[in-house]
């Protein structure tokens, strides 16, 4: 289908920015785990658990038959769907298609192992926990690390760019933007972090989630154990206690991490786009580039705008799936399913957006100019400071007395100084006050901006 005629803008106008989630999250993804999962039953029923009417397989035999997910591409997929349409049913399409293509080999007489005392919440929720624990490692922490690393790069470098800070949008106490950007650094470390270790629950328990087919067909086989055991080896953590479906709680925990992360991106995004609206950052043109289809002169923050407007479609995704996944009537019902599929437009927009953030800091530099005059002209800030020494020496009424000086009000140097000099205070601590000004009053900023380090613990996803 040709891209401009596509319905959703993920696989039509952005298709080649998030491209890569099609490898873990289109429906011909989805039957490769599928398959994955099916195949990999299969050989621990026969080389593991050895149950009685199968047999051991040798590593050329295995090699064979993973191959049917290692080798798996969109002329099988369309096969599927073509049985599919048969059973109606997606899960046995698979089953089906595996038993095809393994007719006449070793492994025919052993084809009612294949799918064995499995619900197809077995396979499903085996399948989309490896597909997320895969993307979420290959593709998502890759970008929002990068993004995150590129902030923290632009507070090393403006570390000591002293500004007015804006509390209610009004003028207040001066910071550096360094120290307003490690802000967000510090937010986006903590909630990273959950997710390099994230615990991806599986079951693989029937229709009921007790075993019952299992224990009918093999008594004498310890099947919780092998349940875990199976689970674990495919690098998740086994939940036995279920219904037919994994209730997908360690889905909404994650799907939270990843919504709050969104959260304080959207929080960014919208400093940095008032950042420029105040002057404080330039963005750098780019020959060509239209800011404006009538004002010729105009450089818009649009990577900004494009980040916090996809962040907003991310998060009303994760927003449903973190509230809807974890509710099931009764033993089963099948609102998950249809829910599960967008997983990969959920983290299409996240993806997007964090691409469309990193582009934008690749095109901004800050305006020291700009921040220069809005302190040189603010010599109210200075307030604060200068009431808090009367404090400390006990002058009375210091609030009051500087804000009789200052509420409302646009105060210079000599207007500030000519206030100190008839203070009760010690001359040193007069000096000290009178070598103050709004740019260097920015108290440990810097060492804020210098001290914090991300923390990077090893990986087990």
């Amino acid at each position: 289908m040709d891209p401009l005629n596509s319905l959703s803008p993920l696989d039509g106008r952005y298709s080649q920015k998030i491209h890569i989630l099609r490898d873990f999250f289109s429906e011909a993804a989805l039957m490769r785990y599928r398959i994955l999962v099916e195949v990999e039953w299969f050989i621990f029923l026969c080389n593991e658990l050895k149950l009685q009417g199968t047999r051991t397989f040798g590593s050329a035999d295995l090699k064979k038959i993973r191959a049917l997910h290692e080798n798996f591409d969109l002329a099988k997929a369309g096969r599927i769907k073509e049985i599919e349409k048969e059973t109606n049913h997606d899960v046995k399409a698979v089953e089906y298609f595996i038993k095809e293509n393994l007719e006449a080999t070793i492994f025919e007489p052993y084809f009612e192992f294949i799918h064995f005392t499995c619900t197809s919440e077995d396979i499903n929720n085996l399948a989309y926990g490896l597909m997320l624990k895969e993307a979420l490692k290959k593709v998502y922490l890759p970008i929002a690390t990068s993004l995150q690393e590129i902030i923290h790069s632009h507070a090393a470098k403006y570390k000591k760019a002293a500004m007015m800070s804006r509390t209610h949008g009004q003028p207040a106490t001066p910071t550096t933007m360094g120290k307003e950007l490690i802000n967000f650094v510090a937010r986006l470390d903590r909630q990273l972090r959950t997710l390099n270790n994230p615990e991806i629950l599986g079951k693989m328990n029937g229709a009921s989630g007790n075993f019952n087919a299992h224990l009918v067909a093999y008594p004498n086989v310890k099947w919780l154990q092998a349940s875990q055991k199976f689970i674990a080896g495919l690098g998740l953590k086994p939940n036995l206690f279920t219904t037919q479906v994994e209730p997908h709680d360690c889905l909404a925990e994650i799907f939270d991490a990843i919504k709050r992360i969104n959260t304080i991106l959207i929080d960014f995004n919208r400093d940095i786009w008032t950042y420029i609206s105040l002057g404080y950052f330039r963005q750098k043109m780019r020959e060509g580039e239209v800011g404006s289809s009538t004002m010729p002169h105009k450089v818009n923050p649009i990577d900004f705008e494009n980040s916090e407007g996809n962040l907003g479609l991310a998060n009303a995704l994760l927003e449903h799936f973190s509230a809807k996944l974890p509710i099931s009537r009764l033993q089963r019902d099948l609102t998950d399913s249809t829910v599960l599929r967008n997983i990969g437009p959920a983290l299409g927009y996240c993806i997007l957006a964090y691409k469309s953030c990193i582009q934008g800091l690749h095109k901004i530099e800050i305006n020291s100019t700009g921040l220069n005059e809005d302190l040189q002209d603010s010599w109210e800030l200075l307030a604060e400071p200068v009431q808090v020494v009367m404090r400390r020496y006990g002058i009375e009424k210091p609030y009051e007395k500087l804000k009789t000086l200052t509420r409302g009000k646009k105060i210079n140097k000599s207007t500030l100084h000519r206030f100190i000099d008839g203070l009760a205070l010690p001359s040193g601590e007069k000096k000290r006050l009178k070598s103050l000004t709004p740019s260097k009053y920015i108290g440990l900023a810097v060492e804020l901006a210098e001290n914090f380090k991300v923390q990077k613990p090893n990986s087990k996803i």
